[in-house]
């Protein structure tokens, strides 16, 4: 007999698997997987000043139809324990709703996938014309490099090809069912370094202070929006996360200046385009004289950090139609097509096979009391496999 969503679940809270530590919930995974006649690779990906990292790769089946159930098991920190209703790896239930930290995002979604695969499979045999792969990453809420982009390329080169995958992120907003992610908007994050000379600031002449600099070109980059939305996507935004000069002394006048720069960019944009453009309003921010640097040259430089990807939207239609199917048959509702909100491993599946996102409501995620309503995860996993039927017809 098939475990239950909450037993699944339960299994992969108490496994604590905070980024990068994925381990114990792959642990975990594999213990509901393998007995089902799932094949288990659990290959570790590394790169230079970064953890490595576990991931797995667990298939049934064969036939060129493959669907891939991709997620991560990784989750956030929990902040102080003591101020959580419950122990926050503790999964406990209280009034039908179970608490934990990964209840949402995303090892909700992973243990409704798992059980809908497991009870699939239970019920059509490992020879159900098709190919399931779960694809699943310890290396979502971090840096991202060891984890799903180097997956399917392991995968790729091991000949698997994939027709189309479903990522279990919370993409519901309200209700189970009302939203599903059809595309994401890119994101960009770079550093933007002023440099200047170090001096007393109390001889501001005899130094450089790349501040002054710094806050002229960020006014510049800020002063009018990239775009106004395209007919898929909401505006691209342009937001400064950091601030920093190294400096502690109030004596000192620092010899650089940064800022931590992101953008969540629509399909009007490239990684490329986005670049250009930035450094198009730099220069001209810093064109002809400059009155704040007494006419000193700015020397700047654009770094960009890792993990960066294009905006995509999936449109294949029987893809998106077969899943919003089966939400209605499960729910009633009729799930809004959305490409809002941040970004996920999607950004990189795209790249292999047509992806779409669904999973629980996500209003708690990375919350202090995360939690889901166990009916909400059986009913998640109803429309999982529902899908699964429609997507492999018998």
């Amino acid at each position: 007999m098939t475990p239950t969503v909450q037993a699944i679940l339960t299994d992969l809270i108490r496994a604590e698997s905070v980024t990068p530590d994925a381990g114990p919930a792959i642990d975990a995974l594999c213990g509901h997987l393998a007995p089902a006649g799932f094949t288990i690779e659990r290959p570790v990906f590394s790169e230079p000043n970064t953890p490595d990292v576990e991931n797995l790769f667990a298939a049934v089946g064969t036939g060129e139809r493959h669907l891939v159930l991709a997620g991560h098991v990784d989750v956030v920190p929990t902040g102080p324990a003591s101020a959580w209703r419950h122990p926050p790896f503790s999964a406990a239930v209280e009034d039908g709703v179970l608490y934990g930290r990964g209840a949402v995002d995303m090892k909700g979604g992973l243990a409704a996938m798992t059980a809908a695969a497991l009870r699939f499979v239970e019920r059509r045999g490992p020879h159900f014309g098709g190919r399931i792969s779960f694809l699943v990453t310890g290396d979502e809420e971090g840096p991202a490099l060891n984890g799903t982009v180097k997956l399917l390329d392991w995968a790729v080169e091991r000949g698997e090809r994939f027709t189309a995958s479903i990522v279990g992120e919370p993409t519901s907003a309200r209700e189970l069912g009302d939203q599903v992610k059809v595309g994401r908007r890119g994101s960009y994050s770079l550093t933007l370094t002023v440099e200047g000379r170090q001096g007393h600031a109390a001889y501001p002449h005899l130094a450089d202070n790349p501040v002054r600099g710094l806050t002229q070109i960020l006014q510049a980059l800020l002063a009018a929006p990239l775009d106004n939305g395209t007919d898929r996507f909401e505006p691209s935004t342009f937001e400064i996360v950091g601030l920093d000069t190294g400096n502690a002394a109030w004596n000192v006048i620092p010899g650089n200046a940064w800022a931590r720069i992101n953008s969540r960019y629509n399909d009007k944009w490239t990684r490329e385009t986005l670049r250009t453009e930035i450094e198009r309003r730099i220069r001209e921010a810093i064109a002809g004289d400059s009155p704040t640097r007494a006419n000193q040259p700015i020397r700047w430089r654009v770094d960009e950090e890792p993990g960066n990807a294009d905006a995509f939207v999936t449109r294949d239609d029987a893809l998106v139609s077969t899943l919003s199917e089966a939400i209605t048959a499960v729910t009633g509702r009729q799930p809004e097509l959305s490409t809002g909100g941040g970004t996920s491993d999607a950004r990189f599946i795209k790249n292999f096979c047509p992806v779409v996102e669904f999973g629980p409501v996500g209003q708690t995620m990375h919350q202090v009391d995360e939690r889901v309503p166990v009916a909400e995860l059986e009913e998640t996993a109803r429309i999982y496999e529902t899908f699964l039927d429609a997507f492999f017809p018998a």
